[in-house]
């Protein structure tokens, strides 16, 4: 049964309580971080950075983001800790835009920065503002509410403001609620050509003989791709692109090369782009057959042509005029989008197998720590009774999904397992992790950019062995996760943290522990704090001592750059906090010092680890072997045979097989074929 709006408000507060008490943030910053994390999850927004900022003169901006694209994002909050679910007029709509976009036209025009404090967070962004003045192309404003739109208030226009384009985007709960009960946990882009552009696209049905799905040849017009591009940004991408494009975030110089010199030549240089939809409506044109309208549309392959057609026109002035790139559409219906759409992506490409492939949540590497999830459990904390789980969502909205359809008892005792305090995602996943393996840059640079750098890693690492991702890597992961955001709670408790840079300061801090350890050839004890799940007086009053350093040096930036947010994200900051590690010698507690154990330690138990999954690799890959009758290892032996795609080795090992069950394939014999199965179904040979 569906949620009333009155129902999610209920749940939404509830959840915003425990989520403050548990990091120690006040609830404004809470309810602001936490509609940011649901819409940079579904891809409205690239980032979001904290900033809270009141003025008697009628101002006020609660956090920002400046993207690659030249456009800035302003966000303006709408919170009073209501207890009853009220309504939010056109009057407090006008009212909260006026505000931040008096903040905005105040720093650009009138150098607001001037008068701020140069240590707050307020000053950072300001400044920026005015440096990068001509430089920001549009500002989008944003307003959260935990208030319900009424009715009567309809859309606000695009304006301008200081000679910026802008726009407006309300999340109030309605919204949100939306968002959250539809499938997939996204707004779905809906896009009428001849409203939106005044004319459709010319196409031509690519689908003969097939049943299966629907699928189409498409030329579109370099300017409404660049205009799409403008106006819907990440949406149009598929996550994997655009987690990829993230990840490098520069223009192929070819492709501008060719739009600026030999714009008559892009449909023949480009190999144009691969994309899906739920839904295509065509109709019989003047000059053929054409699209009106598509049901959300995700580039799964071509996203740097795409942003590469909008920058090149953008920043170099280029006219997009008579250029035209070429469309693979495939209509995927919502049912199979899951499993198709990613698979499309992965096959689109291959160019970049380990960079792009591995962003999948059915990922090999997902899956496993899905399932050491489910299976293991934390022991019970100091004065708690029972164990729980630490609930690892693989995929967006599992936690939900897995209580949707539980009885009242039932989903009380499925909490009390699997505490919301302890869910994670695959993004909390990657701040956990990278901070540790002295990747903190990556961390500031955003939840989808610093899950692209991981992504790109552990893909790599798991080519070469999937053995290293362990029960030991997962008990380590979880140990991390209890580290990090402990230490969240600890910034925000700290005398000289004044409501700023805490992101920064908490990934930089551990990173700094974790270097000055690694120095002295030793290591956190993870094992210790994932057996007692809970950190110790003496780790606890080093990360208060680590994060006042912290925060005392990159509150100093660099010459010449003065966002705070900005010199984090840069290599030149860490280097400076390493050389300045020296300085914790005489700082921490020695308590600290004695509790930390040799590399040597930690190593072998990573060797204990590692042979214990590859026996666990060995027994899966037997149990799913035997699950596949003789017969059936007969006809794939003849297939591969005459397409010739196995080794002689191979074929020792497949004829084992087909005499099941009087002759059983060894452990070893059964990972062969395992991954023998997952090789030939790229031939089209599925058993």
């Amino acid at each position: 049964m569906e949620q009333t709006i009155q129902e999610f408000f209920h749940d939404f507060k509830q959840d915003l309580l425990a989520g403050a008490e548990a990091s120690n943030s006040f609830q404004l910053s809470q309810f602001v971080e936490t509609v940011a994390d649901e819409l940079m999850d579904t891809g409205f927004l690239e980032g979001f950075e904290l900033c809270h900022y009141r003025a008697q003169r009628g101002m006020r901006v609660d956090g920002y983001w400046f993207n690659d694209e030249g456009a800035l994002d302003l966000f303006v909050a709408d919170f009073d800790c209501r207890e009853e679910l009220a309504s939010l007029t056109g009057t407090d709509v006008d009212s909260a835009f006026k505000r931040v976009a008096k903040f905005f036209d105040a720093s650009k025009s009138k150098e607001l920065f001037k008068d701020l404090e140069e240590t707050a967070p307020e000053y950072g962004l300001s400044r920026q503002i005015y440096d990068r003045g001509r430089a920001i192309r549009k500002v989008n404003f944003y307003l959260f509410s935990e208030r319900a739109l009424s009715g009567r208030v309809s859309a606000i226009e695009d304006g301008e403001i200081s000679g910026v384009p802008a726009s407006y985007h309300i999340w109030d709960v309605s919204r949100l609620q939306r968002q959250q009960s539809s499938r997939g946990h996204k707004e779905i882009l809906d896009i009428n050509f001849p409203e939106t552009y005044g004319a459709g696209i010319s196409c031509l049905p690519a689908h003969l003989g097939s049943d299966t799905y629907k699928s189409y040849l498409i030329v579109i017009p370099a300017t409404m791709l660049s205009s799409m591009y403008e106006k819907y940004g990440a949406r149009l991408l598929e996550q994997n692109v655009r987690c990829f494009l993230q990840a490098r975030g520069n223009v192929n110089k070819g492709i501008r090369s060719t739009i600026i010199n030999e714009p008559q030549m892009f449909f023949a240089y480009n190999n144009g782009i691969t994309a899906t939809a739920q839904e295509v409506e065509v109709r019989q044109g003047d000059a053929g057959l054409e699209v009106v309208r598509m049901k959300d549309l995700q580039i799964v392959n071509g996203g740097q042509t795409t942003a590469s057609l909008f920058h090149t026109s953008r920043k170099d002035k280029a006219s997009l005029e008579g250029i035209f790139v070429q469309m693979k559409l495939s209509v995927i219906d919502s049912e199979q989008s899951e499993v198709v759409v990613p698979r499309i992506s992965e096959y689109a490409n291959t160019q970049n197998r380990v960079n792009a492939a591995d962003f999948f949540s059915n990922h090999p590497f997902h899956i496993r720590m899905e399932e050491f999830s489910r299976r293991i459990w934390a022991p019970a904390q100091q004065g708690a009774l029972r164990e729980t789980k630490w609930f690892y969502e693989r995929a967006r909205g599992q936690y939900a999904d897995a209580q949707s359809k539980l009885t009242q008892g039932e989903k009380k005792k499925f909490q009390a397992e699997n505490p919301k305090p302890q869910m994670f995602t695959k993004t909390d996943l990657a701040k956990f992790e990278n901070v540790w393996d002295e990747n903190p840059r990556f961390v500031n640079l955003g939840a989808q950019k610093n899950f692209a750098q991981y992504a790109k890693r552990i893909g790599s690492e798991w080519e070469k062995s999937s053995e290293g991702f362990s029960e030991f890597y997962y008990k380590r992961a979880i140990a991390r996760a209890i580290l990090f955001r402990k230490t969240e709670k600890l910034v925000s408790a700290q005398p000289w943290y004044n409501g700023g840079y805490r992101a920064n300061v908490v990934a930089y801090t551990l990173a700094l522990l974790g270097h000055y350890a690694s120095m002295h050839n030793k290591s956190i004890d993870f094992m210790r704090i994932w057996n007692v799940q809970f950190i110790s007086s003496d780790l606890e009053r080093a990360l208060e001592i680590t994060s006042e350093l912290v925060h005392d040096e990159i509150t100093l930036p660099q010459q010449g750059i003065s966002n705070v947010t900005e010199w984090c994200k840069k290599e030149g900051c860490w280097q400076r906090l390493r050389e300045r590690s020296d300085r914790l010698d005489d700082l921490l507690p020695q308590g600290f010092k004695d509790s930390l154990v040799s590399k040597e330690a930690i190593q072998n138990e990573k060797k204990q680890a590692r042979k214990v999954q590859k026996m666990d690799d060995g027994i899966e890959a037997q149990k799913q072997i035997l699950d596949i009758p003789a017969t059936k290892w007969t006809a794939l032996l003849q297939q591969c045979r005459t397409k010739g795609l196995l080794s002689q080795k191979e074929v020792g090992i497949v004829n084992v097989a087909t005499k099941m069950p009087s002759k059983i394939p060894t452990e070893k014999q059964c990972l062969v074929l395992v991954e023998l199965l997952e090789r030939v179904k790229g031939e089209g040979i599925v058993v």
